[in-house]
Protein backbone atom coordinates (compact mmCIF):
# COMPACT_ATOMS: atom_id res chain seq x y z
CA UNK A 1 0.00 0.00 0.00
CA UNK A 2 2.58 2.18 0.82
CA UNK A 3 4.56 1.62 -2.38
CA UNK A 4 1.06 2.27 -4.08
CA UNK A 5 1.20 5.80 -2.43
CA UNK A 6 4.78 6.86 -2.99
CA UNK A 7 4.50 5.92 -7.03
CA UNK A 8 0.99 7.93 -7.25
CA UNK A 9 2.78 10.92 -5.87
CA UNK A 10 5.74 10.53 -7.50
CA UNK A 11 3.39 10.15 -10.62
CA UNK A 12 1.09 13.41 -9.77
CA UNK A 13 4.77 15.28 -8.64
CA UNK A 14 5.85 14.71 -12.44
CA UNK A 15 2.35 15.14 -14.03
CA UNK A 16 2.27 18.63 -12.56
CA UNK A 17 5.66 19.83 -13.40
CA UNK A 18 5.16 18.88 -16.76
CA UNK A 19 1.72 20.93 -16.85
CA UNK A 20 3.46 23.94 -15.12
CA UNK A 21 4.95 26.92 -17.21
CA UNK A 22 8.10 26.46 -15.71
CA UNK A 23 8.77 23.57 -17.83
CA UNK A 24 7.02 24.19 -20.79
CA UNK A 25 9.27 27.09 -20.90
CA UNK A 26 11.99 25.12 -21.00
CA UNK A 27 11.04 22.78 -23.38
CA UNK A 28 10.24 25.81 -26.22
CA UNK A 29 13.72 27.13 -25.52
CA UNK A 30 15.70 24.15 -25.68
CA UNK A 31 13.64 22.68 -29.01
CA UNK A 32 11.97 26.23 -30.27
CA UNK A 33 8.07 27.48 -30.77
CA UNK A 34 7.14 24.72 -33.14
CA UNK A 35 8.85 21.29 -31.68
CA UNK A 36 7.00 22.77 -28.36
CA UNK A 37 3.68 22.93 -29.97
CA UNK A 38 3.94 19.68 -32.17
CA UNK A 39 5.15 17.48 -29.87
CA UNK A 40 5.10 18.72 -26.39
CA UNK A 41 1.75 17.10 -25.66
CA UNK A 42 2.56 13.76 -27.47
CA UNK A 43 6.13 13.66 -24.86
CA UNK A 44 3.62 14.83 -21.96
CA UNK A 45 1.16 11.56 -22.35
CA UNK A 46 4.06 9.26 -22.57
CA UNK A 47 5.59 10.35 -19.43
CA UNK A 48 2.60 9.89 -17.78
CA UNK A 49 1.83 6.64 -18.94
CA UNK A 50 5.61 5.52 -18.13
CA UNK A 51 5.64 7.18 -15.19
CA UNK A 52 1.82 5.19 -14.16
CA UNK A 53 2.79 1.70 -15.29
CA UNK A 54 4.59 0.60 -12.32
CA UNK A 55 1.90 1.61 -9.79
CA UNK A 56 -0.61 -0.32 -11.69
CA UNK A 57 1.53 -3.46 -11.88
CA UNK A 58 1.97 -3.28 -8.12
CA UNK A 59 -1.74 -3.12 -7.66
CA UNK A 60 -1.86 -6.41 -9.22
CA UNK A 61 1.52 -8.08 -7.77
CA UNK A 62 1.81 -6.27 -4.21
CA UNK A 63 0.01 -7.18 -1.52
CA UNK A 64 -3.71 -8.61 -1.82
CA UNK A 65 -4.58 -7.69 1.56
CA UNK A 66 -8.68 -7.61 1.03
CA UNK A 67 -9.93 -4.81 2.80
CA UNK A 68 -13.43 -5.17 2.10
CA UNK A 69 -15.85 -7.80 0.34
CA UNK A 70 -19.26 -6.39 -0.98
CA UNK A 71 -21.96 -9.16 -0.50
CA UNK A 72 -22.95 -11.61 -3.44
CA UNK A 73 -26.12 -10.18 -3.86
CA UNK A 74 -24.49 -6.86 -4.96
CA UNK A 75 -22.17 -8.14 -7.84
CA UNK A 76 -24.94 -7.45 -10.50
CA UNK A 77 -25.43 -3.71 -9.21
CA UNK A 78 -21.76 -3.05 -8.71
CA UNK A 79 -21.26 -4.26 -12.56
CA UNK A 80 -23.91 -2.40 -13.85
CA UNK A 81 -22.31 0.80 -12.34
CA UNK A 82 -18.94 -0.08 -13.81
CA UNK A 83 -20.82 -0.41 -17.16
CA UNK A 84 -21.67 3.19 -17.41
CA UNK A 85 -18.77 4.23 -15.88
CA UNK A 86 -17.60 2.42 -19.33
CA UNK A 87 -20.00 3.58 -21.59
CA UNK A 88 -19.78 7.34 -19.66
CA UNK A 89 -16.02 6.96 -20.29
CA UNK A 90 -16.33 5.86 -23.95
CA UNK A 91 -18.87 8.66 -25.00
CA UNK A 92 -16.87 11.39 -22.82
CA UNK A 93 -13.78 10.68 -25.08
CA UNK A 94 -15.62 10.14 -28.23
CA UNK A 95 -16.74 13.99 -27.63
CA UNK A 96 -13.42 14.92 -27.49
CA UNK A 97 -10.92 15.58 -30.39
CA UNK A 98 -8.70 12.40 -29.34
CA UNK A 99 -5.94 13.15 -31.89
CA UNK A 100 -5.92 16.79 -30.05
CA UNK A 101 -6.12 15.03 -27.05
CA UNK A 102 -3.16 12.02 -27.59
CA UNK A 103 -1.02 14.90 -29.28
CA UNK A 104 -1.12 12.57 -32.21
CA UNK A 105 -2.53 15.67 -34.33
CA UNK A 106 0.11 17.85 -33.02
CA UNK A 107 2.54 15.34 -34.10
CA UNK A 108 1.47 14.93 -37.53
CA UNK A 109 1.11 18.76 -38.67
CA UNK A 110 4.61 18.70 -36.75
CA UNK A 111 6.12 16.15 -39.48
CA UNK A 112 4.01 17.03 -42.44
CA UNK A 113 5.11 21.05 -42.17
CA UNK A 114 1.43 21.78 -41.67
CA UNK A 115 0.56 25.31 -39.50
CA UNK A 116 1.48 25.17 -35.08
CA UNK A 117 -0.14 25.95 -33.26
CA UNK A 118 -3.34 24.09 -34.12
CA UNK A 119 -6.81 25.96 -33.71
CA UNK A 120 -8.10 26.09 -30.26
CA UNK A 121 -10.77 23.22 -29.99
CA UNK A 122 -14.20 24.47 -29.62
CA UNK A 123 -16.13 24.22 -25.97
CA UNK A 124 -17.50 21.22 -25.30
CA UNK A 125 -20.98 21.63 -23.79
CA UNK A 126 -23.49 19.31 -24.86
CA UNK A 127 -23.96 15.57 -24.37
CA UNK A 128 -22.19 14.53 -21.42
CA UNK A 129 -20.69 17.60 -20.85
CA UNK A 130 -23.69 19.09 -20.17
CA UNK A 131 -24.02 16.58 -17.45
CA UNK A 132 -20.80 17.70 -15.59
CA UNK A 133 -18.20 19.81 -16.45
CA UNK A 134 -15.74 16.86 -15.64
CA UNK A 135 -17.33 13.35 -17.16
CA UNK A 136 -13.74 12.14 -17.99
CA UNK A 137 -13.11 12.50 -13.91
CA UNK A 138 -16.61 11.25 -13.03
CA UNK A 139 -16.83 8.01 -15.19
CA UNK A 140 -13.29 7.08 -14.61
CA UNK A 141 -14.36 7.11 -10.54
CA UNK A 142 -17.75 4.74 -11.06
CA UNK A 143 -15.11 2.26 -12.69
CA UNK A 144 -12.94 2.45 -10.21
CA UNK A 145 -14.66 1.99 -6.77
CA UNK A 146 -17.65 -0.54 -6.83
CA UNK A 147 -15.55 -3.68 -6.98
CA UNK A 148 -16.44 -6.80 -5.32
CA UNK A 149 -13.50 -6.92 -3.83
CA UNK A 150 -11.22 -4.22 -2.56
CA UNK A 151 -7.30 -4.65 -1.89
CA UNK A 152 -5.23 -2.58 0.32
CA UNK A 153 -3.28 -1.56 -3.02
CA UNK A 154 -6.75 -1.00 -4.93
CA UNK A 155 -7.74 0.67 -2.25
CA UNK A 156 -4.77 2.88 -2.04
CA UNK A 157 -4.83 3.78 -5.87
CA UNK A 158 -8.34 4.78 -5.85
CA UNK A 159 -7.92 7.07 -3.12
CA UNK A 160 -5.15 9.10 -4.58
CA UNK A 161 -6.65 8.93 -7.89
CA UNK A 162 -9.80 10.35 -6.54
CA UNK A 163 -8.31 13.30 -5.13
CA UNK A 164 -6.03 13.92 -8.44
CA UNK A 165 -9.34 14.10 -10.36
CA UNK A 166 -10.38 16.74 -7.85
CA UNK A 167 -7.53 18.91 -7.75
CA UNK A 168 -6.63 18.23 -11.27
CA UNK A 169 -9.84 19.46 -12.57
CA UNK A 170 -9.56 22.70 -10.59
CA UNK A 171 -6.54 23.42 -12.44
CA UNK A 172 -7.77 22.35 -15.30
CA UNK A 173 -10.76 24.73 -15.01
CA UNK A 174 -8.25 27.97 -14.35
CA UNK A 175 -6.72 27.23 -17.65
CA UNK A 176 -10.19 27.24 -19.33
CA UNK A 177 -10.78 30.28 -17.89
CA UNK A 178 -7.79 31.63 -19.98
CA UNK A 179 -8.69 30.02 -23.03
CA UNK A 180 -12.32 30.47 -23.00
CA UNK A 181 -13.06 33.45 -20.84
CA UNK A 182 -16.42 34.16 -19.92
CA UNK A 183 -18.19 31.22 -21.97
CA UNK A 184 -16.56 29.67 -19.60
CA UNK A 185 -17.37 31.08 -16.54
CA UNK A 186 -21.36 30.72 -18.01
CA UNK A 187 -20.62 27.32 -18.37
CA UNK A 188 -19.18 26.81 -14.28
CA UNK A 189 -22.65 28.66 -13.67
CA UNK A 190 -24.90 26.33 -15.26
CA UNK A 191 -23.02 22.86 -15.14
CA UNK A 192 -22.31 20.96 -12.23
CA UNK A 193 -18.39 20.19 -11.34
CA UNK A 194 -18.28 16.97 -11.05
CA UNK A 195 -21.57 15.48 -9.32
CA UNK A 196 -24.64 15.74 -11.56
CA UNK A 197 -27.35 17.42 -10.41
CA UNK A 198 -25.58 18.78 -7.63
CA UNK A 199 -24.73 22.56 -8.10
CA UNK A 200 -22.66 23.61 -5.02
CA UNK A 201 -22.76 27.56 -4.23
CA UNK A 202 -19.46 29.29 -5.87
Amino acid sequence: MITVFAGMFLYAIIHSVMAGQGVKAAFRRRFGERAYHGLYRLVYNMVAGVTILPVMLWIYVGSKTVVWTAPGTLEPALLIVQAVGMIGLSVSLLQIDMGRFSGLSQLQAYLTGAPLPLPEESLQIRGVYGLVRHPLYLFSVLVLWPVTSMTDTLLAFNLLATLYFIFGSRLEEKRMVRIFGQDYVDYQQRVPWLVPFAKLRR
